[in-house]
C-alpha cells in the first residue's frame, strides 16, 4: 500500500489528574519535518517522540501538538515543604557569611524553589508514561488516515495511466498512415512538376520524412514507463520520489512526440498526454 503525505488524527484520555489529548496532523513535503506543540511539563518528551514518529514515518510536515487539561476537582493543597526550607534558610546564612552583600531570598523566590511546594515528579512522570502510550495510539490512527487517502490516489494515478494507454494504442497506428499519404501526396507532385516518376528521389525524401515523424521507439519508452508506473504503484511503499522521476521521463517522451508531430491528431494526442502527466504529477506530491 501507499501513503499520503496529508493526514489527520485526534485521540484524547481520561486520567486520574487530568486529560489528555494528542493531535496529529501533517501536508506534503520533500523530508521528514516534525514541529512539537508540547506543555513546559512535557517538553523532555520532545526526543523520544521525535524518535518514535520517526520510526514510523518516512516524509511531510509533521505538527504534533499535545494539550493537558487539569480536572476542576483535582486540586490539591499546597503545603510548603518544611525540611527544604530550613536547609534554604541555612544555605541563605552560609551565603550572607560569606557575600554579606547578597540579596536575600523573597517569598516569591522561595515559593518557585523547585519541590518547594511539593513533590509532583511523580505525577508528572505518569502523565509522560501515558502521553507516549498515546502517541502511539495517535500514530495508528494517523498511519491509517494516510494510508486510506493514499489508496485512493493511486486509484486515481492508475485511472490516468489507462487514459495514458489509450491514448497510445490512438496514436501508434497514425505514424504508417502518416507515411503513406506523404507518399501519395509526393509522388503526384514530382509528377505534376517533372510529367515522371523519379523512384530513387521518392525513396530518398520518404525515408528523410519517416525519421522525420517517426516517434516508435518515444511511443515504445512510454508504454515502458507507464508498466513501471503501475509496478512502483502496485508494489507500494514509500514511493513518492520514485513516482516523481517517472513523471519526468513520462513528460520528456510526450514533448519529442509533440516536437516531431505533422499531424494535428498526433499533436493533440502529445498535449493530452502532458495534461494527464502533469494531473499524476500534482497527485504525486502528496504521497509519501
Amino acid at each position: 500500500m501507499i501513503c499520503s503525505m496529508t493526514g489527520y488524527a485526534t485521540t484524547t484520555q481520561e486520567t486520574a489528574h487530568g486529560s489528555l489529548n494528542l493531535e496529529l496532523r501533517s501536508v506534503n513535503n520533500r523530508y521528514l519535518d516534525i514541529q512539537f506543540r508540547l506543555p513546559d511539563d512535557f517538553r523532555k518528551l520532545e526526543p523520544t517522540m521525535r524518535e518514535l514518529i520517526s520510526a514510523q514515518l518516512s516524509r511531510g510536515k509533521i505538527e504534533c501538538r499535545l494539550n493537558f487539561s487539569t480536572l476542576a476537582n483535582t486540586h490539591k493543597v499546597q503545603q510548603l515543604d518544611t525540611a527544604l526550607l530550613e536547609k534554604l534558610k541555612q544555605l541563605e546564612g552560609t551565603v550572607k557569611s560569606i557575600l554579606p552583600d547578597a540579596q536575600c531570598l523573597s517569598v516569591s523566590n522561595i515559593l518557585q524553589w523547585p519541590g518547594m511546594l511539593g513533590n509532583d515528579n511523580i505525577f508528572i512522570d505518569t502523565l509522560r508514561e501515558n502521553s507516549m502510550a498515546l502517541l502511539q495510539e495517535t500514530l495508528e490512527e494517523f498511519k491509517a488516515t494516510r494510508l486510506r487517502e493514499g489508496e485512493k490516489l493511486k486509484i486515481i494515478l492508475l485511472e490516468r495511466v489507462n487514459q495514458m494507454r489509450q491514448l497510445l494504442t490512438t496514436a501508434i497506428p497514425r505514424i504508417p498512415l502518416l507515411i503513406a499519404a506523404f507518399e501519395e501526396k509526393l509522388r503526384i507532385r514530382v509528377e505534376e512538376a517533372l510529367g515522371n516518376l523519379d523512384d530513387d528521389r521518392i525513396r530518398q525524401e520518404i525515408t528523410l520524412f519517416a525519421g522525420k515523424v517517426d516517434v516508435d521507439e518515444e511511443l515504445s519508452r512510454l508504454q515502458t514507463h507507464l508498466i513501471e508506473v503501475e509496478r512502483i504503484l502496485t508494489k507500494g511503499g514509500v514511493v513518492g520520489k520514485r513516482l516523481d522521476f517517472m513523471m519526468q521521463e513520462l513528460n520528456r517522451e510526450a514533448n519529442t512526440i509533440g516536437s516531431k508531430s505533422v499531424d494535428l491528431e498526433i499533436s493533440n494526442i502529445s498535449m493530452a498526454l502532458k495534461v494527464l502527466i502533469e494531473q499524476m504529477r500534482e497527485q504525486i506530491q502528496n504521497i509519501e
